[in-house]
């Protein structure tokens, strides 16, 4: 089986997380470049479709994206890249 990469779509900027975020993915065993990855590939988690379809045109106007998964152990994380692509924030959904 050939392996296939996905290219980023847009710059991620500086990464932070919340502690909420951060205690959420300790709980799980996971890293959070698990989420970043799928995230800047277009990747956007569980979102309703319309939720996705603004992504796509924030990726091509320049406005904030917004991404949402769940762990391992089942909790909600988000995703968010500012418009200016400056910064992007893992955190819970309760922490925006």
């Amino acid at each position: 089986m050939q392996e296939t990469t996905k290219q980023p779509l847009f710059d991620l900027g500086q990464l932070v997380a919340t502690p909420g975020a951060l205690a959420a993915l300790e709980k799980a065993g996971q890293n959070p470049m698990e989420f970043l990855s799928r995230h800047v590939t277009g990747d956007w988690g569980e979102l309703p479709e319309e939720d996705k379809a603004e992504n796509q045109l924030s990726l091509e106007k320049g406005f904030r994206l917004l991404s949402s998964y769940r762990t391992a152990a089942g909790d909600k994380v988000w995703v968010i890249t500012e418009s200016d692509r400056t910064v992007s924030t893992l955190l819970l959904p309760e922490e925006y």
